[in-house]
């Protein structure tokens, strides 16, 4: 696994991009996920958010940026790097950083959030916690999240579902807690972002606007049908 010294300096108000792509989709092959990845960091990404450790590890040997990696596993429930294995698989993979849930939902193994930033920890990596609530970013940050990510927010029963970003999260984690807030979640244009770092975030995630193209068609279909 590459190290980045002063990770969280590196990131500061600068952007990630999240290269997936859902189940079903073309672009879900490790080579074109590898190459969307190349891709972000040739227009200036100062990381990439990854999932599924086959890919995490064909990413980490290609770029030269950190990778935050995840292991979506199911697509109900806690199912964002769940586990302490899943969390501890990704960390093998070459990620720098491991996003994980960190709602208080239960864990599917049975473990603690603090357990799972013990194990990544000891496996050299960092911890970005991703929450849905203040109350579960400020337990996260003092469980030893690294950087503490709003990814959750409005998917999760009791937080506030939003057409755009949660800005006002952003806001109250970043009065709150002493480690990184990563603004994620819906954030669709370049204003949004920078309004995202104004609110206090030390860094935005940008996803489905940047590396989703049959998602972004399927809007520009939408948007004609509806005329």
């Amino acid at each position: 696994m590459t190290t980045f010294p002063n990770l969280a300096e590196t990131l500061q108000g600068r952007l990630i991009v999240s290269c997936q792509a859902p189940p079903g989709d073309p672009m879900r092959e490790t080579a074109t996920l590898v190459r969307l990845a190349l891709a972000a960091c040739a227009g200036g990404a100062s990381a990439v958010r990854v999932n599924e450790p086959e890919v995490v590890a064909a990413v980490a040997k290609s770029v030269p940026v950190p990778v935050i990696g995840l292991w979506k596993d199911g697509d109900t429930g806690m199912y964002i790097t769940p586990t302490v294995r899943h969390a501890q698989e990704i960390a093998a993979a070459g990620a720098a950083v491991v996003a994980a849930d960190a709602t208080d939902r239960p864990r599917p193994d049975g473990s603690t959030f603090e357990e799972l930033v013990t194990a990544v920890h000891a496996a050299g990596a960092l911890v970005m916690a991703d929450v849905s609530t203040l109350a579960e970013g400020i337990a996260a940050a003092g469980q030893g999240a690294d950087f503490v990510s709003t990814t959750l927010s409005g998917y999760v029963p009791g937080s506030p579902v939003r057409p755009g970003p949660d800005l006002d999260l952003v806001a109250s984690l970043s009065a709150a807690v002493r480690v990184p807030v990563v603004a994620e979640g819906r954030i669709a244009t370049p204003e949004e972002a920078a309004g995202a770092l104004a609110r206090g975030a030390h860094s935005v995630v940008v996803g489905t606007a940047i590396t989703a193209p049959t998602a972004l068609t399927a809007r520009f279909v939408a948007g004609l049908t509806a005329n």
